[in-house]
C-alpha cells in the first residue's frame, strides 16, 4: 500500500481558492481545556469563556473533538447518542451558546464525526445484540466463529485491532463474533447497510443545520472492509495476531461512500478533514481531496508522526534523519500541489505526544527556540493549518518522573497489558514517554495557581509540573513568547496568501543533514524559510539571491538576525527565520 516513489504529476495548476485553505484550525480536547464547574473535567462552558484567547492568536476555525454521549472508554470516540452532549461537558444549549460566540467573532466550528464505529451501549447495538433477527443486526458486521482440528472455536480470521489483541469479540447471547478495529466496546459499522449510510447522513446534516460548519472524521478511511474477510499475511510470528490493514484502510467502496458524504457538504459549503492511518499511496489520498472528487477537503496523514514508529509498532523506538523528514515533506507539498489537492498541516493533535519533545528539544535552555523553530517549519508550508490546544506555548510531553498509574490513555495501558511481562519492559515505559498520547492530554495551563488555572478541582489527569513557569497568562504579555510567535506566523499567512498559502514548494539544499530549507513562490513575490533542527550551531551555505545588497527582508526569527547575508553562515541551535522578497521591494528572483 506504501508508495516510495513520487507519481508523474501534470504541469501545476493555479489552485482554486477557498476559504477553508486560508483558514487555521485550533483545536481543542474538551477534557482537558478549561473546566467551569469545578468537577475536574473540561467542559463546553469553558471552552466558550476562552474564545477570545483563540481568536487573538489568531485562528479562523474551532475543531472539537468528540463532545456527544459516550461512555468514554477511548475519550468520547466510542459515540452512544450522536444528538446529545456527554454530560459533564455541558448540554445542546450550551453547544448553542459556544456555536454562536464562534461566530460573533467570524470564527467557525468544526465537530469530531466517529462513524466508523459506535459504543457497545448505542441503541443501534444494544438493538443488533439482542437477536440475530433484530433489524439491527446487519448495521454491525457479525460473523459466525470457526473451529480448529481440536474443535476450539476461533475468531472469523486473525487480523489484530489497534488496541491488541483480536478484532473480534465474541457474544455469548447470539453466538457470534462482532467486529471492533478498536477497542472491543467500540463495534465496527457496516457500510454496506444503505440504512447505515442514511443514518450518517442524517447526523450530518441535523448538525449543519444546527450552525457546525464542517466535521473532522475519525478514521474514516476504514468504513469500507473487504467483504471476504481474509486471513491477513504473517508478519509478526510472535503473535497471533496480524495486521489486516490492507484489508480495511481504504476498501473498495471508500470513494462511493466519502462522495455520498461530500455531495451534502458541498451543499453547505462546508470544512471536511478525514483521518486516514495506514495510507501513504498519493494517489488514493488524492482520490479523497482532488478538487473535483466531491469527497473531502484534506486528509491527515501519518507519514510524519510515524518516522519515530519502530518495527514493532509505535511503542517500539526508530532513529529518524532529517532527510527523510525532507523526503516526506516535499513529495506531499509538491504532488498536491502539481494536482489540485490540498494537505492537513499537523504535527501534533490528542494522538500525537508534544513535538517539542519529539522533534525538537524539551530543555530548559532550548525549549522556546525549538518550540518557534517547529513553528516556522510547519506553519508556512502550503496546506490549512492545524494547531493542538498548548501547542502554541510550546508544551512539551508529561515529565519523565511519571509512573504508570498516572496514565489515562486506553492504548498505553492495553500495551503495557500485554507487553509488562517481555524481556524489557521498561523500553516501553520510555517509549510512552515520548509517545503517548497522554503527553497531549493534561490540563491546559492557563496560569500559574493551583491546577494550572484548569479547574479549582483536582484535574481528571494531573497537570503537568511546568506550569509555573509555562503558562498561557505568563506568554499572551510577553512579546518574545511562543504564543506570540504563533500569532505572528497566523498573520503572515493572512497578509501573504498568494505566497504562504498558495504559493509553490520547493526543497533547498535537500542534502544537508541538518538544515532544513525550502522556498515558497508566487507570481510576484518568494519566501525562503530556513530551519536548523540540531542543539548546537551548523554552517549552511546562503543562496545567491541572499547575498544581494538592498532587497528583501527577515519578516520573522527566533533569533535577532540581519541582512545582507554572507556566502556561508553559522546558524544558532534550533534557529529559524523566514526572508521575503516581493515586487515592491526587489526585482531579484529565484
Amino acid at each position: 500500500m506504501a508508495s516510495d516513489s513520487l507519481p508523474d504529476s501534470p504541469r501545476p495548476r493555479r489552485t482554486a481558492k477557498k476559504w477553508w485553505k486560508e483558514s487555521t484550525v485550533y483545536q481543542v480536547y474538551p477534557a482537558s481545556f478549561k473546566d467551569s464547574n469545578g468537577d475536574g473535567i473540561g467542559d463546553i462552558p469553558g471552552i466558550t469563556s476562552k474564545l477570545d484567547y483563540i481568536k487573538n492568536l489568531g485562528a479562523d476555525i474551532i475543531w472539537l473533538n468528540p463532545i456527544f454521549c459516550s461512555p468514554q472508554i477511548d475519550m468520547g470516540y466510542d459515540v452512544s447518542d450522536y444528538y446529545n452532549i456527554y454530560r459533564p461537558f455541558g448540554t445542546v444549549d450550551d453547544l448553542d451558546r459556544l456555536t454562536a460566540g464562534i461566530h460573533e467573532r467570524g470564527m467557525k466550528l468544526v465537530l469530531d464525526l466517529v462513524v466508523n464505529h459506535t459504543s457497545d451501549q448505542h441503541r443501534w447495538f444494544q438493538e443488533a445484540r439482542s437477536s440475530r433477527f433484530n433489524p439491527y443486526r446487519d448495521w454491525y458486521v457479525w460473523k459466525k466463529p470457526t473451529f480448529d482440528a481440536d474443535g476450539n472455536r476461533r475468531p472469523p480470521n486473525n487480523w489484530k485491532s489497534y488496541f491488541g489483541g483480536s478484532v473480534w469479540e465474541y457474544d455469548d447471547l447470539t453466538g457470534e463474533y462482532y467486529l471492533h478495529l478498536f477497542a472491543k466496546e467500540q463495534p465496527d459499522l457496516n457500510w454496506e447497510n444503505p440504512y447505515v449510510r442514511a443514518a450518517v447522513h442524517d447526523i450530518v446534516r441535523y448538525w449543519l443545520n444546527k450552525g457546525a460548519d464542517g466535521f473532522r472524521m475519525d478514521a474514516i478511511n476504514l468504513i469500507s472492509k473487504d467483504q471476504s474477510f481474509p486471513d491477513a499475511p504473517v508478519t509478526d510470528p510472535n503473535s497471533r495476531w496480524q495486521d489486516g490493514t490492507k484489508y480495511f484502510a481504504c476498501g473498495p467502496r471508500l470513494h462511493e461512500y466519502l462522495q455520498g458524504i461530500g455531495k451534502i457538504l458541498k451543499q453547505y459549503d462546508a470544512f471536511s478533514v478525514g483521518e486516514m492511518p495506514e495510507i501513504y499511496d498519493l494517489n488514493e489520498i488524492l482520490r479523497s481531496v482532488g478538487d473535483d472528487r466531491s469527497e473531502l477537503s484534506m486528509v491527515f496523514h501519518f507519514e510524519i508522526v510515524s518516522l519515530d514508529h519502530g518495527a514493532g509498532g509505535k511503542f517500539t523506538s526508530r532513529t529518524w534523519t532529517l532527510n527523510e523528514l525532507k523526503t516526506v515533506v516535499s513529495k506531499w507539498q509538491t504532488y498536491m500541489h502539481n494536482n489540485n489537492g490540498w494537505n492537513a498541516l499537523y504535527l501534533e493533535n490528542h494522538d500525537q505526544p508534544r513535538i517539542v519533545s519529539r522533534f525538537g528539544s524539551d530543555t530548559q535552555e532550548h525549549l522556546a527556540l525549538s518550540a518557534k523553530m517547529l513553528a516556522t517549519f510547519l506553519g508556512f508550508q502550503s496546506g490549512t493549518l492545524f494547531i493542538y490546544q498548548g501547542q502554541e506555548l510550546g508544551l512539551p510531553n508529561v515529565p519523565k518522573t511519571w509512573s504508570l498509574d498516572q496514565y489515562r490513555d486506553i492504548e498505553t495501558l492495553n500495551h503495557w497489558h500485554e507487553n509488562q511481562k517481555s524481556p524489557h519492559p521498561e523500553s516501553y515505559l520510555q517509549e510512552y514517554r515520548l509517545k503517548s498520547r497522554d503527553n497531549a492530554r493534561t490540563p491546559m495551563p492557563w496560569d500559574s495557581s493551583p491546577n494550572a488555572g484548569f479547574s479549582t478541582a483536582h484535574p481528571w489527569i494531573p497537570v503537568n509540573d511546568n506550569h509555573i513557569s509555562l503558562n498561557a497568562a505568563t506568554q499572551i504579555t510577553q512579546k518574545e513568547s511562543v504564543y506570540n510567535f504563533w500569532a505572528s506566523i497566523l498573520h503572515l499567512r493572512k497578509k501573504y496568501p498568494d505566497v504562504l498559502v498558495y504559493g509553490t514548494f520547493e526543497l533547498l539544499d535537500p542534502d544537508h543533514e541538518h538544515v532544513f530549507a525550502y522556498i515558497r513562490r508566487a507570481s510576484s513575490a518568494h519566501a525562503i524559510v530556513v530551519m536548523n533542527f540540531k542543539s548546537n550551531e551548523v554552517k549552511w551555505s546562503v543562496p545567491a539571491c541572499f547575498q544581494r545588497n538592498g532587497h528583501g527582508r527577515i519578516l520573522l526569527a527566533n533569533y535577532t538576525r540581519s541582512l545582507p547575508l554572507d556566502s556561508t553562515i553559522t546558524l544558532r541551535p534550533f534557529e529559524s527565520f523566514i526572508w521575503f522578497s516581493d515586487s515592491e521591494h526587489s526585482e531579484a528572483r529565484l
